[in-house]
């Protein structure tokens, strides 16, 4: 099993445990992604001591103010690194008001411009106030006219009315623990209709901890629970659906 998506260095226990637990649920890839200048360096620092471990490195939407040109070369250094598989997480969040919207579309822009420089996919973050869409209908444009050959992973996918365009546009959507909670039947129905060779999952950790587990922090461990809820949706065995995602990593981050 595979996780494409978590964030070591905030997960609650040591890391060593967290580590641990994985393996003996049988995750032996994870994609941890950096948030900011430090936290970058970080993720890359551990992919050099756990086999496990690769980087995606990044400027946060909500950690946009100050990406200037000096901090987008820095992305693109780092993002040199042989062990950093994808560039991000990157693209507008309006749920929060950490970073004005200019600057995230300044972020957005210049991590677009790195990830197509290196050759890595970009992990996208999309976020919209309760009813709204406006972030995620900025994404998909500025995507369109910036990124039209680009990988995108479409992380934490919580855009069911966007399953469609996004299949269409061959990108990958990657589904968290929010698709195991009884209230989100659509993110559910959404799940079953991604294209088999476009689906993956995450954790996010230590947030969005599948339902079984909902009173705990989340933990790469965890992303089993939520491969589980999405296999039976799209009507396929546990097994079955750790053999997609494990071969759509795979193609993906080329580990």
């Amino acid at each position: 099993m595979i996780d494409s998506h978590t964030h070591l260095f905030l997960c609650e226990k040591p890391l060593a445990e967290v580590l641990a637990a994985a393996a003996a649920a049988g995750v032996d890839r994870m994609l941890n992604v950096g948030l900011d200048e430090e936290t970058n360096a970080d993720v890359v620092a551990l992919t050099e001591v756990e086999e496990a471990v690769f980087a995606a490195v990044g400027r946060h939407p909500n950690d946009a103010s100050g990406f200037d040109d000096a901090a987008q070369a820095a992305l693109a250094e780092l993002g040199a690194h042989p062990n950093v598989r994808a560039i991000g997480e990157t693209g507008l969040d309006f749920y929060r008001d950490t970073a004005a919207p200019e600057d995230q579309r300044r972020a957005f822009i210049g991590q677009i411009e790195v990830a197509r420089d290196l050759g890595l996919p970009i992990v996208i973050h999309a976020r919209d106030k309760d009813g709204e869409s406006a972030a995620i209908d900025e994404i998909f444009a500025t995507l369109d006219a910036r990124a039209a050959d680009a990988t995108v992973i479409l992380h934490c996918f919580s855009a069911p009315q966007k399953v469609a365009e996004a299949a269409a546009r061959g990108w990958y959507c990657s589904f968290a623990g929010n698709v195991t909670y009884p209230r989100n039947a659509d993110l559910r129905f959404a799940a079953a209709k991604v294209p088999e060779d476009r689906i993956l999952v995450e954790t996010d950790a230590p947030f969005l901890t599948p339902q079984v587990r909902r009173r705990e922090r989340n933990e790469p461990a965890n992303v089993v629970a939520t491969a589980a809820v999405v296999a039976a949706e799209r009507g396929v065995t546990a097994a079955e659906f750790e053999r997609t995602v494990e071969a759509n990593a795979a193609a993906l981050f080329g580990w």
